[in-house]
């Protein structure tokens, strides 16, 4: 299984990952409010942030789920695990 992964935003403080995304850009949330949601995409000496909603990091994470059933993923339980602690 993978360890969790964590970023500090300028403003907001600690993230954490919900799901990886599309196109190298995952997806975090704010590790205390779980209200606010972020692509993140990592650059060699840059980290861009862009807020999404609630909805859209949901369906992205659901997404990653389904793909992670088709596969047989060895980290299914700790997506579908993140899932429930973030949108159930």
């Amino acid at each position: 299984m993978s360890s969790e992964r964590y970023l500090n935003h300028p403003t907001f403080g600690m993230l954490y990952q919900v799901s990886p995304g599309n196109n190298g850009r995952d997806i975090y949330a704010t590790l205390y409010a779980q209200k606010m949601f972020f692509l993140v995409e990592v650059r060699q000496r840059e980290i861009f942030f862009e807020v999404i909603p609630y909805l859209d990091a949901r369906n992205q994470a659901e997404l990653n789920l389904q793909k992670a059933r088709r596969k047989g993923s060895a980290d299914l339980s700790k997506w579908d695990n993140l899932f429930k602690q973030t949108f159930l």
